[in-house]
């Protein structure tokens, strides 16, 4: 009782900030990756392997990417900070902006995947017929694009709960403040908590394994669906 007792307080956390983080990562995938499917450009694949490049860098080196957009001294942060008072270092806020960069290029591309594999005629049909760009995009892309766009997003959520390296950097790890799970843990360890570690684990453990195993089930109904079309 007492390890689940310790292990509340992150778990909940991290509830919050991935889910809040996912959110984010959701609205600004779909956006970004409905733009990189359909129009071509001078710079296109630079572009994209730029939004994808959180996916390969090194928490830490993210993180440090992020405290010197999000300082004090940084422009978004300075800014941030004398216009508003606002700052993110050191708070669950900061942790939420970590992860949702660190998750953001899984749910790109999958959602940028999805979309290209709708086909364009239905969408030239709607256009044709008087429909909106909005409409054809509610109407047509996304109800055929769904399942991919929303198992990015499991993965997404997946990935912002383990999360580590640059939410350390950039929020810290403040006990009932900043500390996640993947935080606590580390704590536990160093402390030789083994039960509280060991509690910690098989908590994120269970989570992560039921968020891909339906992401998976999705992706698997997905391309079933591409099939039978």
């Amino acid at each position: 009782m007492i390890e689940i007792g310790n292990a509340l307080n992150p778990l909940l956390l991290t509830l919050k900030v991935a889910l809040l983080a996912t959110f984010f990562s959701f609205l600004a995938g779909i956006i970004l990756s409905r733009f990189m499917s359909r129009f071509s450009f001078p710079g296109k694949e630079w572009l994209d392997a730029v939004l994808t490049l959180p996916l390969v860098l090194p928490p830490t080196v993210l993180g440090y990417y992020l405290i010197v957009l999000l300082g004090r001294k940084g422009w978004l942060g300075h800014f941030l900070w004398e216009s508003f008072g606002i700052s993110l270092m050191f708070t669950w806020q900061g942790a939420v902006v970590a992860a949702a960069v660190v998750s953001f290029p899984l749910v790109f591309k999958s959602a940028k995947a999805s979309f290209e594999s709708v086909d364009q005629n239905l969408e030239n049909a709607a256009r044709t017929l008087g429909s909106s760009e909005i409409a054809v995009f509610l109407r047509i892309s996304l109800p055929l694009a769904w399942r991919g766009i929303l198992a990015g997003a499991m993965l997404a959520f997946a990935r912002a709960m383990g999360e580590f390296g640059a939410t350390l950097m950039i929020a810290g790890n403040l006990p009932g403040k900043t500390q996640t799970l993947s935080l606590a843990v580390y704590d536990a360890v160093q402390a030789g908590k083994d039960s509280l570690a060991t509690t910690l684990v098989l908590i994120t453990s269970i989570v992560c394994v039921l968020v891909l195993v339906s992401s998976g089930k999705l992706l698997k109904s997905s391309h079933m669906k591409e099939i039978d079309r």
